[in-house]
């Protein structure tokens, strides 16, 4: 594979290439590196968290007592923190970097908040475990994880009066799309789902007395049916797996659609659900790197965050800075606007997020200064976040430059540009980086992240 071709497999199935990996690889066949991807993510690691200090919650005192439950929220909305940042850590330095791009990928389309640490922890690990699994196994999980089953109402679907809200979102936006089913089918699919419920601990628990056990019809079916049982039916339908691939498509390959490569997507998916397998396929088709699809999307704050850190490592003196960050970019881990998460591509960059992403750079590798001259909001979230105390100056971040001049020690300026910027320059930006001093690798990294041409993977 050339160069360019591993940097874009790289940005889509990760979060960039490091050179002695991009050196390594360069010449090697498709097949090899698209394996050794896989590999690399065949095993599972769940993200813990230390909550030893939560201990002394119980079922009993959270339940009984007012002040233990509002405690219980508080001290697990701070742990919600930890467990944020210790996710942004592992996609900087894990290795399995596809199983973590898939994690963020599902995230955001199996969409769920919640304030218990244990409940969250728990739905996380979950979609990092089926992440390039089987989908099937997938949705059945993850429609008995008590994050979701709080978090769309299905604890209060109960036979004498059942709750619609999960098996609506369910076909909605997990599996189906909208207008492929009725609204009988949800009234039907919603009675199977009752009596879900769970533990304080967060295990599954199916709530008999709860149950609706009589027949249900649906999708022209007819019997006495529960959850999986419907999510079996839903499989059945084509429309699955095509609104599945588009979002692969979207995500993965180019938020412009080709409706021939979701449908080439599609019949490899639906054979059997594996989502291992038509990631394969993306990766290892041609199309895939067809030159518009090189360099053609936004990041989001995510990645924006994570590739900086990925290629200039950082150190934040307080970690709860990366939370804020994230909230001034437009994107907090753990934290969706709502059930249909992000929307994605041109809605990452406004007139605010722009701006801060130009100036990020250098705000956190070279200790520049924020302008405030022009109010609005991105200067005044800026004014309100550093003190005067700071001087308007971002020093509280280490900045292992030795790490970087050791990674690049053997790369030219010119190979310095291929690497981190992906799509395109324009002319305008060709003839303003001739313009630049090139005798310092670190300042010309910083200006390379700086472009317009930046924002783009």
């Amino acid at each position: 594979m050339k160069q360019q071709e591993i940097q874009h497999l790289y940005c889509r199935a990760g979060f960039g290439i490091k050179p002695e990996e991009l050196y390594a690889m360069s010449g090697k066949s498709r097949q090899f590196i698209v394996n050794s991807l896989f590999q690399r993510s065949a095993e599972t690691y769940d993200l813990i968290i230390d909550t030893s200090d939560l201990e002394g919650y119980t079922e009993q005192n959270v339940i009984r007592d007012k002040r233990k439950r509002i405690g219980f929220i508080k001290d697990s909305k701070e742990k919600l923190k930890d467990f944020n940042v210790l996710w942004f850590d592992r996609m900087v330095n894990s290795n399995q970097i596809l199983r973590e791009k898939m994690t963020l990928f599902w995230a955001n389309h199996f969409v769920c908040r919640d304030v218990n640490v244990f409940h969250v922890q728990q739905y996380h690990n979950v979609l990092r475990q089926h992440a390039l699994g089987d989908f099937g196994d997938f949705v059945k999980a993850v429609s008995k994880e008590a994050a979701m089953l709080k978090y769309l109402n299905n604890k209060q679907n109960r036979k004498q009066k059942p709750n619609e809200n999960f098996a609506r979102e369910l076909m909605e936006l997990f599996t189906l799309g909208e207008g492929n089913y009725s609204e009988e089918d949800i009234q039907e699919s919603a009675r199977a789902f009752t009596g879900y419920s769970h533990n304080f601990q967060g295990d599954f628990l199916l709530r008999k007395r709860q149950h609706d056990y009589g027949f249900k019809t649906f999708f022209g079916h007819t019997g006495r049916y529960d959850g999986d049982d419907i999510i079996d039916f839903i499989l059945e339908q084509k429309q699955c797996a095509r609104f599945i691939c588009r979002k692969i498509y979207s995500y993965f390959v180019n938020d412009k659609i080709d409706e021939n490569k979701v449908e080439e997507l599609t019949s490899v998916f639906y054979q059997d659900y594996d989502i291992e397998n038509v990631m394969r396929h993306v990766f290892m088709s041609d199309w895939f790197y067809n030159d518009q699809n090189i360099g053609s999307k936004i990041k989001s704050p995510i990645e924006f965050l994570v590739g900086i850190t990925r290629t200039v490592p950082i150190a934040f003196h307080n970690t709860k800075d990366i939370l804020r960050f994230q909230k001034l970019l437009g994107q907090v881990l753990l934290n969706p606007p709502n059930v249909a998460g992000w929307k994605g591509g041109k809605s990452w960059i406004d007139s605010n997020t722009i701006m801060l992403r130009l100036k990020l750079p250098s705000i956190l590798l070279a200790n520049a200064e924020i302008s405030i001259k022009e109010k609005g909001e991105f200067e005044d979230s800026f004014e309100n976040y550093y003190s005067k105390k700071r001087k308007k100056r971002l020093d509280y971040v280490s900045v292992n430059w030795d790490a970087f001049e050791k990674q690049y020690a053997n790369t030219t300026f010119e190979e310095l540009k291929q690497q981190i910027i992906i799509p395109k320059l324009s002319e305008g930006t060709k003839r303003y980086l001739k313009t630049l001093n090139q005798n310092s690798k670190r300042d010309f990294c910083v200006q390379l992240m700086s472009l317009p041409e930046y924002q783009m993977c």
